[in-house]
């Protein structure tokens, strides 16, 4: 089935999806505000353990995650939650929050944007995935990743979170 909006049917897989590199992770991208007429976004996500994202905050959109595999450690506002697979997470917008993938193993994780529209910042702000796995080490290129953080009305607030289990 095609990709073409709300109007018909369609599927998205794994294996046919855009995939690129965002910072540390593999982000697949499953659903786009482009697919859905805006509806949601729906982005799989490889987090290798200790990632952290800084502390943020969206203007535009609810950031509901679900963890498929590994160990996360979210924070929304002042609460903290430890959520393991089969764990569902709602972020919503206006919040500050940010997680880290605690263990030594890679997290997987359903990450939802509603309405969509976020999936496209992380692909703005990455690359096209150059192979299998996650990204070689290296630094984030900093001007780009202010410059789109900018255009999809998202704030960084704080530093990233840090593992409890190192």
């Amino acid at each position: 089935m095609s990709l073409n909006g709300t109007q018909s049917p369609w599927l998205s897989s794994r294996e046919d999806a855009e995939t690129i590199w965002f910072l540390a992770t593999r982000m697949t991208v499953l659903a786009s505000a482009r697919t859905t007429a805006g509806t949601l976004g729906v982005i799989d996500c490889v987090v290798p353990p200790g990632f952290s994202p800084p502390l943020h905050v969206h203007s535009r959109e609810h950031e509901p995650m679900y963890v498929v595999e590994g160990q996360v450690r979210f924070r929304a506002g002042e609460e903290e939650f430890l959520a393991g697979p089969g764990s569902f997470v709602f972020l919503p917008k206006g919040v500050p929050h940010s997680f880290v993938v605690e263990g030594d193993q890679p997290a997987r994780i359903l990450e939802l944007a509603i309405p969509g529209g976020l999936e496209q910042f992380h692909v703005e702000a990455g690359q096209p995935a150059q192979g299998p796995g996650l990204p070689p080490p290296g630094p984030p290129d900093v001007e780009r990743l202010e410059e789109a953080t900018r255009r999809y009305g998202i704030q960084q607030i704080g530093p990233p979170m840090e593992s409890i289990q190192q």
